[in-house]
Order: structure tokens, then sequence, then C-alpha cells
């Protein structure tokens, strides 16, 4: 019950900034480990794999999100400055959204979180071995750094 009342709080937020906020902007990390693998999250409450990420909190810069919400997500920490891959619009997101890549490269593996009311599974996944439901945005991310795809801006 009390997950249930999570994922539903969770998705009233969501509508709520839609349609109540300004911009709002979003972070992702593109974490690669050294076999080549990117680490996917499937989140609780919706639908789909996509890279760890987040909101920007107010004073945090989009960097310092993105760190934050690796870890916090996957324990997987940052070593290093992750670099901005793009910045892209998400128009599915009342239009007002935009989603900050960060390509990370150095980072180290800890304790993996349990599943829990917002991640329900962790994995690390070869590009071209993606698991079904991996999302037409993280596809689209990694077709632009593995095959060279132009990005058109759009999340």
């Amino acid at each position: 019950m009390a997950r249930l009342r999570t994922r539903l709080f969770r998705a009233a937020r969501a509508r709520w900034t839609r349609v109540a906020k300004g911009m709002t902007l979003g972070v992702r990390a593109l974490a690669l480990d050294d076999e080549g693998r990117v680490l996917l999250v499937r989140h609780a409450y919706t639908s789909g794999w996509h890279f760890p990420g987040g909101g920007v909190e107010i004073g945090e810069t989009a960097e310092a999100a993105a760190v934050r919400e690796l870890f916090e997500e996957t324990g997987v920490v940052a070593e290093a400055r992750p670099s901005l891959l793009g910045v892209y619009f998400n128009v599915a997101f009342g239009g007002r959204d935009h989603v900050a890549v960060f390509r990370f490269e150095r980072f180290s593996k800890g304790p993996q979180p349990r599943p829990n009311s917002e991640i329900a599974e962790i994995g690390w996944f070869a590009p071209d071995a993606l698991p079904d439901g991996a999302t037409p945005a993280t596809r689209r991310r990694l077709a632009e750094v593995f095959q060279g795809m132009e990005a058109d801006g759009r999340w």
C-alpha cells in the first residue's frame, strides 16, 4: 500500500510540475564501463529502461544533479567530472522540459541499492543488446554516441 501511495504521489507531482512551473531541467547519466556496457535503470513508477537521472534541485548545478542521481539510483560514484553530451528538449513533458545528458567515463561501482519505490531494477547492457523496453530517447542517445547519428535536439 505504501508503495502504491508513493507511485501515485510521484505521478501527481510530475503532473503538477508540468502545469504549474516554468521550464524544468532534468539530467541523465550515461555511464559506460570498461567492457563498453551502458548503465540503465527501470523505474518503479513508469515503464521502460532509462539512463539514471532526475530533476535538478534548487541551488544545484546540472552536473552536480547528474552526479547525485547516478549515485542515489545506482550506487555508482563519479571519480571525474562528466562531460556534457547534450541538452535536449522533452516535448512529451509539458512542452517546457529540457534534459541535460552527461557522459561518465571514470567512476567506481559501489554497493548496488536494493529495489525500492523509485528504482525497480538496475543493469549493465551492451549497446547492441539493450533490454526490451529501452526507451526511444535512450536508444537515440546511444546511436549518437556509438553510431555517429546526428542529434536533432529532441529527447
